[in-house]
């Protein structure tokens, strides 16, 4: 099994729902833009990646949204070393079609009373379901390294969230460690090393906003 050295996770740049919240009410989430700023971010975020890339290969997964194909296009990685696919299961947490913003704060607030990994938001998802889907995502990358011509590097160009949930899923955190850190920036990283020791291990860890409180023996 040819499994890669390094599995780096980018968020997209800042979009014009992060900076607006009112844009949804005009804008379906998935057709957002980048901003300036964003645009900004994800050229920075393309510097680090070549500098850590290097000549090496890169299998590259994105999601559809249009935020995260525009970040990939700006991080100028060379196309004869990178095998870029669109990959659903890598979106955003669907929070409905057409939103009002006010129903959506106050359903942003109930989340926050509720917990982020069980809320589920009306006609959307919880972060549950999207646990389950980066799960199934999980099960065709292993397959992938199977490939002993794999690259040994693997970006996945994502959501926030997302990034969490993966992370969850590969290191084995249980809800309450999931629910007591924050997402990382627009165009922030977390890189999945492959140690000595066989295991990867996260590059730096994502900050925690409260101390973890599991229900049971699994803390």
């Amino acid at each position: 099994m040819a499994r890669p050295r390094r599995i780096v996770l980018l968020r997209h740049g800042e979009s014009e729902g992060n900076v607006d919240d009112s844009v949804y009410e005009r804008v379906p989430d998935h057709a957002l833009r980048l901003t300036d700023t964003g645009r900004r971010q994800a050229e920075a975020a393309g510097g680090r990646l070549r500098a850590t890339f290097g000549d090496e290969r890169v299998s590259i997964y994105v999601s559809p949204y249009r935020r995260t194909h525009q970040t990939l296009k700006l991080l100028d990685l060379d196309p004869s070393r990178t095998r870029v696919r669109e990959e659903p299961r890598l979106r955003e947490q669907d929070w409905g079609n057409w939103q009002d913003r006010e129903d959506v704060r106050k359903q942003m607030a109930y989340r926050d009373a509720y917990g982020h990994f069980f809320y589920r938001f009306a006609q959307g998802e919880s972060g549950a379901d999207v646990y389950d889907r980066v799960d199934a995502f999980l099960d065709s990358l292993w397959r992938s390294f199977e490939d002993p011509a794999h690259p040994p590097n693997v970006l996945l160009v994502t959501h926030g969230l997302t990034m969490r949930l993966f992370c969850m899923r590969w290191l084995h955190w249980n809800v309450a460690e999931f629910e007591s850190l924050s997402n990382p920036g627009n165009g922030e990283m977390r890189t999945l090393l492959l140690g000595s020791d066989g295991r990867y291990h996260l590059d730096r860890p994502f900050e925690r906003w409260c101390t973890p409180k599991p229900y049971g023996h699994t803390g």
